[in-house]
């Protein structure tokens, strides 16, 4: 059991190492990058001459790749583009005047297999520096023999044809090295000895003479144009201040009409308006007496619902009320005189079994009972009239104060005169007494009772029994 666990043991770390020595021979370079790897077998090559031989490396231009454990190592070269700036020391030219060149350029190592063969075998070891420093150097002795065969005249005004003829001269030697020029420009060209400022100074002149004839005769031409505009200007100006006055005048006639008219116009608005205002307060003064009248006749209608309401209540209260005792006492009264005549008969029947004699004596019984009843009926209904004669009377101060009620309980009175009669308040007091006055009549014609025949017939009784009162000793 130990034996097996060590021996696996030993493989978990024989793969561990195995795993970690792959992970560490694997390589990665960019896209701008070359992976050149030494070592390993040698394998021939082509160059574009035809020329074969065998190297003993290989490339890998992005990505990654494995490398064999201590038998080949890794390098980069870069491919990306790099600018040059380019700065001459005084440069003699074909005419023997000497000039500074400023210039940039970009650069970078080509992108088929024989350039970057070729640069790796040259540039490898050094990198980007190596490759501007040498790029810079190649194409500052190219700038120096394109610039001594021209003239600065040559060189100032065919800038391109400098910058093709450089590219040209510099590119079999990039090509040896494995590198091309992607493009070049002359920026700049200088010189210590004024050559340059020379240059320009008779064209300079020429322009400047030519400029000032030019402007000689501009000014002429101005001169007279504007004389003639003073003068065509003047011409205008005298006619437009003839005209504007001649319009001012015209305005003012305008004017001095158009004013009469609006005055004349703000007269009659004025009287319209002064018309219109008086006929709109008739019309505020007609619609307030409407109102008025309205209120007056609301209150008469109101005084008369009041009344119409007053009397049926005199009806609910006291006609009904009586009608239904009066009613109540007949028919007791009638009730029991039915009753005490069946007992009579009764008895009468009962007695004509026991004698004559009975029968006789229950019969002058029975008629005295109902002679006594009906003088009792007739008692009950004087005594009935009277007690609802008493009621109605009872209730009168009832609904004298129900009819004057409602008046506590206005807010606001408006009274209207046609300038005859009381006034204010006491035309109030006298309306109220005309209204308590008409209660008899109204009780009469709700109950049909008439108040002043029963109280002047009462009157009457009462001073005939007063004269009669000293007689009575007689």
């Amino acid at each position: 059991m130990v034996s097996t666990l060590i021996i696996i043991g030993v493989i978990v770390i024989i793969v561990a190492v195995f795993v970690v020595a792959i992970a560490l021979n694997y390589r990665k370079v960019g896209p701008n990058e070359v992976l050149i790897i030494s070592g390993g077998r040698k394998r021939t090559v082509t160059d574009p001459d035809g020329t074969k031989k065998k190297i003993g490396y290989r490339m890998h231009i992005g990505g990654g790749t494995f490398m064999l454990p201590l038998l080949e190592s890794a390098q980069t070269l870069p491919l990306e583009v790099f600018t040059v700036p380019i700065k001459t020391p005084e440069v003699l030219t074909a005419a023997g005047v000497h000039i500074i060149a400023e210039a940039i350029a970009q650069v970078k190592v080509g992108s088929k297999e024989y350039f970057i063969r070729t640069a790796a075998e040259q540039f490898l070891g050094r990198g980007a520096a190596g490759i501007k420093e040498v790029a810079s150097q190649i194409l500052e002795g190219s700038v120096r023999a394109v610039l001594g065969s021209m003239t600065v005249e040559e060189i100032y005004q065919q800038r391109e044809e400098v910058a093709s003829r450089v590219m040209q001269t510099s590119s079999d030697d990039f090509e040896r090295m494995g590198l091309q020029v992607l493009s070049f420009a002359l920026k700049d060209i200088s010189d210590t000895q004024g050559y340059l400022t020379a240059l320009g100074q008779p064209r300079i002149a020429q322009v400047k003479a030519e400029a000032e004839v030019a402007q000689a005769e501009a000014d002429k031409e101005s001169t007279i144009k504007a004389a003639l505009a003073r003068k065509e200007g003047d011409v205008v100006k005298f006619h437009a201040e003839t005209e504007l006055a001649e319009a001012n005048r015209d305005y003012e006639l305008k004017r001095s009409e158009y004013q009469a008219i609006i005055n004349q116009k703000r007269a009659t608005t004025d009287m319209a308006y002064d018309i219109e205002r008086q006929k709109l307060n008739q019309q505020l003064r007609r619609q307030e007496f409407e109102v008025k009248l309205v209120e007056k006749d609301g209150g008469i209608k109101l005084e008369e619902r009041e009344i119409e309401r007053k009397k049926k209540e005199l009806e609910a209260q006291v006609r009904l009320p009586a009608e239904a005792k009066s009613f109540q006492a007949k028919a007791e009264a009638d009730a029991e005189s039915y009753r005490l005549a069946l007992m009579a008969k009764g008895k009468n029947e009962a007695k004509r079994n026991d004698g004559l004699t009975e029968a006789e004596l229950l019969r002058a019984r029975g008629e005295a009972e109902a002679a006594a009843m009906k003088d009792k009926a007739e008692s009950w209904k004087t005594y009935n009239e009277a007690a609802i004669y008493q009621m109605v009377l009872d209730r009168l101060p009832e609904l004298a104060r129900a009819v004057s009620e409602p008046l506590s309980k206005v807010d606001k009175i408006v009274m209207m005169n046609s300038g005859e009669g009381n006034l204010g308040a006491s035309k109030i007091t006298g309306q109220i007494a005309e209204v308590l006055a008409q209660l008899p009549t109204i009780v009469e014609t709700l109950t049909g009772m008439d108040l002043k025949s029963f109280l002047k017939k009462a009157n009457d009784t009462k001073k005939s029994g007063s004269s009669e009162t000293p007689d009575t000793p007689k």
